[in-house]
């Protein structure tokens, strides 16, 4: 089940096409696509927020943004809430409910640390235990580089990249990431190989633009079902790339760039997120 994002040389969003626009490879064979969806599928959505000291400034501004994301679901739609620093706390459970999610958001921490890597892997494994919704997307918001991680960066991909994992946006306040080259290529590959974006905004009143083009693009993917024809042993990757042609031509695809076959997030080896935080770390 691949959610792929078309958009033009001018990066504005393609929509209209059908099934016959778009080729599906496989470790570089064809595939055939057994189902195509044009309408908004229900989402399940984490927001994975950095709670570190360094967040309490913007953090209003960043609160803002996510709860104007949460207003642009639909009713079918689940969001969660993790904060995390060295150690990620589901301070929301999937809900609808628009004052519990602002609850959640105003818990912020004074640890240092910033362990991005071992949140993300943990909130995709909650996605994956808790829902059936064909859609998982994690968004992350961090002004830091991840510094205290048991994963590193290959094996979080790769318990990211599992069969219909979740795809993974993020927004770099300035900071770590935005200035660390190391860090902003680690950013990239997260989110470019499940299929999302990772987006920088210059200050913190940019994020909610940011969250209205998330929401856009979120809403405005195709989804394509195909059966694999290639050897889909356990532990093996599979490339994928899809094509897709309009009148202008070639158009640019966002989507994953492939999985890991035979196994499933909820059997990979990831910590669960820990319990909601007491309020008393507000």
């Amino acid at each position: 089940m691949l959610h792929a994002t078309v958009v033009d040389s001018e990066n504005r969003p393609v929509t209209g096409l059908d099934k016959t626009a778009f080729t599906v490879y496989e470790d570089g064979k064809p595939q055939t696509i057994r189902a195509f969806k044009t309408e908004d599928v229900p989402v399940a959505l984490g927001i994975v927020i950095d709670n570190s000291g360094s967040m309490r400034t913007i953090r209003p501004s960043v609160n803002r943004a996510a709860i104007n994301l949460v207003k642009a679901s639909q009713p079918r739609d689940g969001v969660f809430i993790v904060n995390f620093g060295d150690d990620s706390y589901l301070d929301q459970d999937f809900t609808s409910d628009i004052g519990k999610l602002q609850q959640a958001l105003t818990r912020i921490d004074n640890r240092g640390t910033t362990a991005i890597y071992d949140a993300l892997v943990a909130s995709a494994k909650h996605l994956e235990k808790n829902v059936k919704s064909d859609k998982k997307i994690l968004l992350l918001i961090t002004d830091g580089a991840d510094n205290a991680s048991r994963e590193s960066l290959n094996e979080a991909l790769q318990q990211l990249q599992q069969k219909n994992g979740p795809i993974i946006y993020a927004i770099a306040l300035p900071g770590g990431v935005a200035q660390d080259p190391k860090s902003h290529r680690d950013l990239e590959a997260l989110t470019r190989e499940t299929g999302g974006s990772a987006f920088y905004p210059e200050t913190p009143q940019d994020v909610d633009t940011i969250s209205q083009t998330l929401a856009r693009d979120i809403r405005t993917q195709y989804t394509i079902n195909y059966r694999p024809t290639t050897n889909r042993g356990a532990g093996i990757y599979h490339a994928i790339q899809v094509v897709a042609t309009g009148p202008t031509g070639k158009l640019q695809v966002r989507t994953r760039t492939g999985y890991y076959g035979g196994q499933d997030m909820n059997e990979a080896n990831a910590a669960p997120v820990a319990p909601a935080t007491p309020s008393t770390n507000n």
